[in-house]
């Protein structure tokens, strides 16, 4: 062989043993990285490490319908910006004035009475009963219980609700259930505690509530059971909120018919009513209650506080319950002794 060629075969030799290498390395570079794959296919993702995020929308626990307690239950509240107004009255015992807070995005009016002399004074919220929006005006409904109450020395607040006087409007309220409402007044609470007042005793808050108020009020019981510490129904709408579609919804046709729509008959959908029921959530209770009823009530039955109150009395919970006969909705001749059992009843726990 001549010499040319001989170093021709050397230089085809030497790129053969260099190919072999090559293909050598990449063949153990990919078991590396399969026995890599491997392992993390392996990995028990049902305890991912803590830089592990899952996909969006993904959860191991299915969010509860936004209409709902459950949905109160998890919301976090941002009352806030409570402003007072013009003096609306004056007299020996106390100041009312206009106000306004923040309820989320919505701005809330009513009054607030503030007695006179030294505070601090202990707070309570006033719940009022359904009133048509058309004709309801800053500050009306419970008129004797604000006037009692600021005079036996509490700080009394009466919000209007969302789509009252000059609060902002929702237009979605039919189809909330009024739970909007219910958001209204967990908002005035955090409103007070939000505030710079110093007439506030921030630590004693109390909520008093008539008909639809009173309903109201045993929303923000079993949702926010930390929230006051003492509460006064009066002759409240049912804890079943069956009860009250049946009793007042289903005659308005409209807005029956766009519930019924959104959420389904209660027979049909049973699982949504349970979830707008706060007898169903009784356990959360935390707070003492006041309970009053006239044997002549024509708007509210007294079958429904009887089995508010049995319900409450087989959880356990702290409930007095009062009867009064022949006495109305409104309460008349028995109204004396119901504030007076009022006002004893939030002095023993917010005094």
């Amino acid at each position: 062989m001549s010499q040319n060629k001989k170093i021709i075969f050397s230089l085809i030799i030497l790129l053969l043993m260099a190919f072999g290498l090559g293909m050598l390395w990449l063949t153990q570079k990919n078991q590396a990285d399969l026995s890599l794959l491997s392992d993390l296919v392996k990995t028990d993702l049902t305890n991912p490490p803590e830089n592990f995020n899952q996909p969006d929308g993904a959860s191991e626990q299915t969010l509860p319908d936004p209409v709902s307690l459950p949905a109160l239950i998890q919301k976090q509240f941002d009352g806030r910006d409570l402003k007072l107004g013009q003096v609306l009255a004056a007299n020996e015992s106390y100041t009312r004035y206009y106000i306004t807070y923040q309820s989320g995005e919505l701005k809330i009016s009513g009054i607030m009475n503030v007695p006179k002399g030294d505070g601090p004074f202990p707070v309570l919220i006033l719940n009022h009963g359904h009133i048509d929006p058309a004709i309801y005006t800053n500050g009306r409904g419970l008129k004797r219980e604000q006037d009692y109450l600021a005079r036996r020395g509490y700080v009394v607040i009466h919000p209007d609700y969302r789509n009252h006087a000059d609060s902002d409007k929702d237009s979605s309220q039919h189809l909330s259930l009024r739970l909007g409402y219910t958001e209204d007044v967990i908002n005035a609470v955090y409103a007070v505690r939000e505030s710079g007042f110093t007439f506030f005793d921030k630590e004693n808050i109390g909520m008093l509530g008539h008909s639809m108020g009173g309903g109201i009020t045993i929303n923000v019981l079993v949702s926010q059971p930390d929230l006051v510490k003492a509460a006064v129904l009066f002759a409240p709408v049912s804890a079943d909120y069956k009860d009250n579609f049946e009793k007042w919804t289903r005659s308005r046709r409209q807005e029956s018919e766009d519930i019924i729509a959104a959420y389904g008959e209660p027979e049909a959908n049973p699982d949504f009513w349970f979830n707008v029921s706060p007898i169903n959530f009784l356990n959360n209770v935390k707070t003492p209650i006041l309970l009053h009823h006239g044997t002549a009530d024509e708007s509210v039955p007294l079958a429904w506080s009887e089995k508010l109150n049995n319900a409450l009395t087989q959880a356990g919970k702290a409930i007095t319950f009062y009867v009064y006969p022949a006495e109305p909705h409104e309460f008349i001749n028995a109204w004396p002794q119901v504030m007076r059992r009022t006002a004893e009843f939030f002095d023993q726990y917010l005094k």
